[in-house]
């Protein structure tokens, strides 16, 4: 997890494995129970906006993976909107 100084970055511009990743570090700092308790809301807020991220990404991707079909000339990709 970042320094308690730096600002993290905004959620939405992380690639799901930087999500994870984060996600993962907030959760073993949680898991710890060391932190003080505006802390760990706070980080607790923080890792669930990154699972939300995180689902939106794998529901993304399990679209354009039902996208495919196979077509008269073999495996195409539907448009996803």
């Amino acid at each position: 997890m970042a320094a308690a100084d730096a600002p993290l970055p905004d959620v939405a511009s992380l690639s799901f494995e930087e999500a994870l990743a984060e996600l993962e570090g907030i959760v073993k700092t949680l898991e710890g129970g060391q932190g003080k308790l505006e802390e760990s809301v706070r980080a607790y807020e923080r890792g669930a906006a990154l699972r939300r991220h995180c689902e939106a990404k794998l529901a993304e991707a399990e679209q354009k993976v039902q996208a495919i079909v196979e077509g008269p000339s073999g495996a195409t990709l539907r448009d996803v909107e």
